[in-house]
């Protein structure tokens, strides 16, 4: 990815490499956490609660800047137009091309979105939302490194 046309995608991998960085440093620190459980919720310290916020962050920086800037930016790379097309029109065109499974990453969102209510009273669905945020980060990672891989490979 040396062409000057793909200098834009090349920095938002490194942008993103960060995020995975960081996500997987957050992962390390709760693994004795996890499955966190409404006990250990409630009473986990300033750190882990530091952690936890980390996770969600990256997750979600990584989410977004694969959605609106890599995968649209492998598009225009490959001579395709994306102004005209909406964002599930791209992800059926990323899909097309083998580098995500569009009801995944449906999922991976939908696991975004309830993670949004992380400071919700119910303690229950907080706990669950932390839980699957841990466990889909693994699954979002391969699909930003499958991303990755198919720009190596074709630019």
């Amino acid at each position: 990815m040396k062409k000057p046309s793909n200098i834009f995608i090349a920095e938002k991998f490194y942008e993103c490499d960060r995020h995975e960085e960081k996500i997987q440093i957050a992962k390390k620190n709760l693994s004795a956490l996890i499955p966190l459980s409404e006990e250990k919720y409630r009473v986990l310290n300033d750190v882990d609660i530091s952690f936890i916020d980390q996770l969600i962050f990256r997750f979600s920086k990584l989410q977004d800047s694969l959605g609106e800037k890599i995968f649209p930016a492998i598009l225009i790379l490959s001579g395709e137009e994306v102004k005209k097309k909406t964002f599930i029109d791209i992800l059926n065109r990323i899909e097309e091309l083998g580098i995500v499974d569009k009801i995944q990453w449906l999922q991976l969102r939908e696991s975004r979105n309830e993670i949004a209510h992380e400071y919700s009273s119910n303690a229950d669905e907080v706990v669950n939302a932390i839980n699957r945020i841990f466990t889909v980060s693994d699954d979002l990672i391969k699909i930003y490194n499958s991303a990755k891989s198919f720009c190596e490979l074709k630019f």
